[in-house]
């Protein structure tokens, strides 16, 4: 990832500044400092992560005849209030949640069905995926209850253009509802290196990386 480099480079720096070769530690370390500020620095981590989010809009008219509302992921704080916003929209609505527990002991998909019913969700208008950990094995999960059923995707607009891609793969016809908009009309040209700018530089790689990938494997 790209603190990582940035980390790396100055790892390098510091060995040759022990080894005294103070032209190269100068080097390295200056090159570290940039690539650190660089990559933290918003308007640079718009410009890369605003051709995955600007694909798609927000959904605004509902197809009718629509039933399921599939929230990707585990992240409650930004996508799940989009799922609740469709869900009430909705006469009927299933909201599936999905997301493994990686290095936790409880599933992604659990926590966020829990919140759900805490917030007055009927627990039959709640499926849980908690199984699939990745895009590819959620699109497959989806293509055994639902075929060619359409449904609403939810996931972040960053992500979109990935998930999207395999849905379509496996032969599914999602309707999209990006959100999580990570560029913000806030944004301003002059500012300072942060770490909300870093978080958005190693979400567009890691899904440029992701692109990349899932095309090698032929999944999307």
């Amino acid at each position: 990832m790209p603190l990582n480099i940035g980390l790396i480079i100055g790892l390098i720096g510091l060995v040759y500044l022990y080894k005294n070769q103070f032209k190269k530690a100068k080097i390295f370390l200056t090159l570290s400092i940039i690539w650190i500020a660089t990559i933290s620095y918003t308007p640079f981590s718009n410009l890369l992560i605003s051709p995955l989010e600007s694909q798609y809009s927000t959904l605004n008219k509902i197809p009718q005849e629509i039933q399921y509302i599939l929230l990707l992921g585990g992240d409650r704080e930004n996508r799940g209030w989009e799922a609740l916003r469709l869900y009430n929209k909705i006469e009927n609505a299933k909201i599936i949640t999905s997301g493994y527990a990686g290095r936790g002991t409880i599933p992604e998909a659990i926590k966020t069905a829990n919140i759900l019913y805490d917030l007055g969700i009927p627990k039959e208008d709640v499926i849980v995926h908690s199984s699939p950990k990745d895009t590819r094995e959620e699109a497959l999960k989806i293509k055994q209850i639902l075929g060619k059923e359409r449904f609403i995707l939810i996931t972040s607009a960053y992500h979109m253009p990935r998930s999207l891609a395999v849905f379509r793969k496996e032969g599914l016809n999602p309707i999209i509802a990006p959100t999580d908009f990570k560029i913000k009309e806030s944004d301003k040209i002059i500012s300072t290196p942060s770490a909300s700018g870093l978080q958005k530089t190693e979400q567009a790689w890691h899904e440029y990386l992701g692109l990349m990938f899932f095309k090698l494997r032929g999944y999307i």
